[in-house]
């Protein structure tokens, strides 16, 4: 099966497939959050050596991202993600026999090296199946379904943990592997012709490599979409101190972030669906941070004038979401536009920069800032402003190519 022989009903199959793809990299994070202080226990580890293991995971999504792309432009979108998802079950199964902290730095290491794969490669397979409104409609689509990873994934983590302890987080992700697995082999088509793919000579990925990282218009594009969701993973990143310590939430308790958080996401992204077509880019992508802005506003006051409680520490984040949201297909969309005939390799080269980030946030930043309540909005703020002023500088330049 090939793209272009694909119906209507097909294409909302796959799109649903692509978001599944995607979603492997939220489960593999945050159905083992709650997990963290068990495994703290079991090896006797300190509470930042346990962080390592998520900073270890962030680090080789970052990192692996970079070749993703690029090796799907050579070798086909359908054989690199068929693979890298064998690789994400055998090192699963690796996960549940770890005897040292050290096994997991590693293990956890290579899962974010295979779960990278599924997040790359379904945008340019987006790209290459639809351009303009239809792919701002089927990006906004997936990322709706990709949405319910995260509000999920930490309840079914809290769950299998109470009942199980940590290694049974590590069973479901084998189990959740193999499902996409069959999926991915059964109902994924090719979406890159032999006829349209890439060299890996490496005089040729140097060139492509160079083109697309000293682009200033794709790297701003790329820093408001990575700076922008940053406001919100650093909240991720924080969740058991943020839930456990500040707010009295027990470890099943986490849907109370979560829930709202991916509530709000579903809603933007709904709403950037709607939006494809009737409004241009850069008028949604506005729209957008004029919701984030109201969400980090209010973050701050409740911050300075009341003291830490539920609901009302909550509220900010779905409105934050639902902002970051609309903005997130447009922005996607506007860095790959430049390169039609590397498109994988560009995709790779945008989620290297936004995973980049949020191993900063992961490893540094979200430590940093988790001790007060109050730290952690003025970070989602800074986070917010820097990610608007990247998308502006965007917009300035294109508008000063264009006269």
């Amino acid at each position: 099966m090939t793209a272009s022989s694909t119906t209507g009903s097909g294409r909302q199959g796959i799109a649903f497939l692509l978001a599944a793809l995607a979603t492997i990299g939220p489960f593999s994070v945050d159905t083992y959050l709650p997990s963290l202080q068990n495994i703290a226990e079991t090896f006797q580890a300190s509470p930042l050596e346990v962080q390592q293991t998520l900073t270890s995971y962030l680090f080789m999504f970052s990192v692996t991202s970079l070749w993703h792309g690029a090796i799907s432009d050579a070798l086909g979108r359908r054989n690199v993600i068929l693979v890298t998802l064998g690789l994400f079950i055998a090192v699963s199964v690796g996960c549940i026999f770890a005897t040292r902290i050290e096994h997991l730095w590693i293990l956890r290491g290579l899962q974010g090296l295979a779960a990278c794969a599924g997040v790359v490669i379904s945008r340019a397979i987006v790209r290459d199946m639809f351009s303009g409104a239809a792919a701002q409609r089927l990006m906004s689509h997936i990322t709706m379904m990709f949405a319910i990873a995260p509000a999920i994934a930490p309840v079914i983590g809290g769950q299998l943990q109470a009942l199980f302890g940590w290694k049974s987080i590590f069973v479901f992700l084998v189990l959740f592997g193999s499902l996409l697995l069959y999926g991915s082999w059964r109902w994924l088509p090719e979406t890159l012709p032999v006829e349209r793919r890439q060299s890996l000579h490496p005089a040729y990925l140097a060139r492509a490599y160079w083109k697309v990282m000293t682009s200033p218009i794709f790297l701003l594009a790329c820093g408001g979409l990575a700076f922008n969701f940053a406001g919100f993973f650093l909240y991720i990143m924080s969740a058991p101190v943020f839930l456990m310590r500040h707010l009295g939430v027990p470890e099943t308790g986490f849907l109370w972030l979560f829930g709202p958080a991916m509530a709000g996401l579903l809603s933007g992204s709904f709403l950037s669906g709607k939006l494809a077509g009737k409004l241009s880019a850069q008028q949604t992508i506005l729209r957008g941070y004029l919701v984030m802005g109201t969400a980090v506003l209010a973050n701050l006051a409740l911050n300075l004038w009341a003291a830490p409680s539920l609901p009302w520490y909550v509220l900010p984040i779905p409105l934050y979401t639902l902002g970051m949201s609309l903005t997130m297909p447009s922005l996607t969309l506007l860095a790959l536009d430049p390169f039609a005939e590397q498109r994988g390799l560009a995709a790779s080269c945008q989620m290297f920069l936004q995973s980049l980030n949020n191993s900063l946030i992961a490893g540094a930043i979200a430590p940093m800032l988790w001790g007060s309540t109050l730290s952690l909005s003025l970070g989602m703020g800074g986070l917010m402003l820097t990610g608007a002023a990247s998308s502006a500088l965007y917009f300035w330049l294109i508008r000063r190519a264009r006269n």
